[in-house]
């Protein structure tokens, strides 16, 4: 699944080492997100770094909580525009690549 906030952008799977512990592994780009994520989801395990790996940071935590987390963000949202929110928060340059995400899956739309 990706997650994209106003405070970061997230990946996040179940390895097959989350399984028997029921927890999901949260991966990013930019580490802190992670640690922005922190805010919403105590419980989020250390930030691991892996310069080879697809997404460089990751994290794990338990899958209740992660669903915990992302309904407080539902609750949180008070904004109107995704976007303007994103320049607030994080700066033009990360508006910018949310917007070409945001034009490129607008050619569903075109289909």
């Amino acid at each position: 699944m990706w997650i994209l906030t106003p405070d970061g952008f997230y990946s996040i799977v179940q390895k097959p080492h989350d399984r028997e512990r029921n927890t999901l592994t949260i991966r990013a780009r930019v580490r802190e997100d992670l640690e922005r994520l922190r805010a919403h989801l105590p419980t989020l395990g250390p930030i691991h770094e892996d310069p080879a790996a697809d997404y460089r940071f990751r994290a794990q935590a338990h899958a209740v909580a992660v669903g915990r987390a992302l309904a407080r963000l539902a609750e949180g949202i008070s904004y109107d525009n995704f976007k303007k929110t994103v320049r607030h928060q994080q700066g033009q340059e990360r508006e910018a690549l949310y917007h070409e995400v945001w034009q490129t899956l607008a050619e569903l739309q075109e289909e």
